[in-house]
């Protein structure tokens, strides 16, 4: 029986997926066996033994201790693409809001009074004017899940969409419209676009992209839209840009001290994911990646480990984390060879520092074959399933 803790409030249906005879949920486990969150921070939580893996229901994992999961051989889940639908729908939003001072006017208007509320409107209605989209330039910094739901949507509202994105997937390929010129210099993109939207991670390559010296190449006017990460814009030198007038209005998911009073600045108080569906899809997505790990030793959609997945027999399986250094693969087996484990199936995969080896066998492995493997230099966790 694997507890579950869960240290934010997960949609019912993503908590229906763990199987009640192989799962118990307790909020008030101080050892459990795996941990679901969101947005709770866990940099200060003392991380117990116990802790296999974190499932974040949601992409960002900037709340989670990574580096300190991985060196304790604790996998870290996300959910990429399950909130895709709910963010690229307020990106579009965001075009029309950037466009048209749709934000100040209706600001404006509650604030009318009298009888002649008509005629005030008539008369005040063109401090408001803002242009139209279509046959207008976008341009997508980062085409995942989102940002190719982003561009196909502005392509089909009728503007012409620029693409950047060195690292993008075969998945996100197939599902980017044909009409999206894909461009291999953003210096170029920003040049050319009267609409910038940035979907992108945060990392240390990322951070403060859009910065003094990318602002001095966008176009005159430019609108931009930052549903990503606040740190992809530096505050000062986007403020100054929006008060020279080389950027028209920035529409940001992240509010900050800096941009939030200024007035050609729309903050939205980080409502990108913030829909019943989009609760409930990565609630969904992220308990099968638990109760799959848990279960049966598979990894899929990890941060700070390989993705590992291979189907299980009726025997027994070993998972090893460990350092991604060289020979380990040869020490397993010798391990597995001198105690006459024959291996039916095995598959190891790196990333970074760190990898991940499942063994499948008929053999019954010992605690004693488990204690050598422990003792061994970089292996870092050893779990057997049954």
């Amino acid at each position: 029986m694997y507890t579950i803790r869960c240290v934010n409030k997960i949609a019912p249906i993503g908590l229906d997926i763990f199987d009640p005879k192989q799962f118990e949920m307790n909020n008030d486990d101080a050892n459990p066996a795996g941990i679901m969150v969101r947005s709770a921070k866990l940099h200060d939580m003392e991380l117990p033994g116990s802790l296999l893996a974190i499932a974040r229901a949601g992409a960002g994992t900037n709340n989670i201790p990574l580096d300190k999961c991985a060196e304790k051989g604790i996998v870290v889940f996300n959910t990429p693409g399950a909130n895709a639908n709910a963010v690229r729908e307020l990106a579009v939003c965001a075009l029309f809001l950037s466009s048209r001072d749709i934000d100040g006017g209706i600001r404006w208007a509650r604030d009318l009074e009298g009888d002649d509320v008509a005629a005030q409107v008539e008369k005040g209605k063109t401090a408001f004017v803002g242009p139209e989209i279509l046959g207008k330039t976008l341009g997508v910094v980062g085409l995942g899940a989102i940002g190719v739901g982003v561009a196909n949507a502005a392509h089909h509202l009728g503007m012409k969409v620029l693409g950047f994105d060195p690292y993008i997937s075969v998945d996100a390929a197939w599902g980017l419209s044909r009409n999206v010129s894909r461009y291999h210099d953003l210096n170029k993109l920003l040049a050319e676009c009267d609409y910038i939207s940035l979907n992108l991670p945060l990392n240390t390559y990322t951070k403060h992209m859009i910065n003094s010296v990318t602002l001095s190449l966008v176009k005159p006017g430019v609108r931009i839209l930052n549903f990503a990460r606040a740190e992809l814009v530096n505050d000062d030198d986007i403020v100054t840009a929006l008060e020279s007038g080389s950027v028209a209005r920035y529409v940001t998911d992240f509010p900050t001290p800096r941009i939030n009073k200024h007035p050609k600045v729309v903050p939205i108080p980080h409502l990108g994911a913030s829909t019943p569906e989009s609760e409930d899809n990565c609630a969904v997505m992220a308990a099968h990646e638990l109760s799959d790990y848990l279960m049966f030793g598979n990894i899929k959609n990890s941060v700070n480990y390989p993705d590992v997945e291979m189907s299980k027999g009726d025997g027994i399986r070993l998972c090893v984390a460990h350092k991604n250094v060289p020979q380990m693969l040869q020490r397993i087996s010798t391990f597995m060879g001198e105690t006459n484990i024959n291996i039916d199936n095995m598959v190891n995969k790196s990333k970074n520092d760190y990898a991940y080896t499942m063994l499948d066998t008929t053999s019954e492995i010992s605690d004693k074959l488990i204690e050598s493997l422990m003792a061994v230099e970089g292996i870092i966790k050893v779990r057997v399933l049954r």
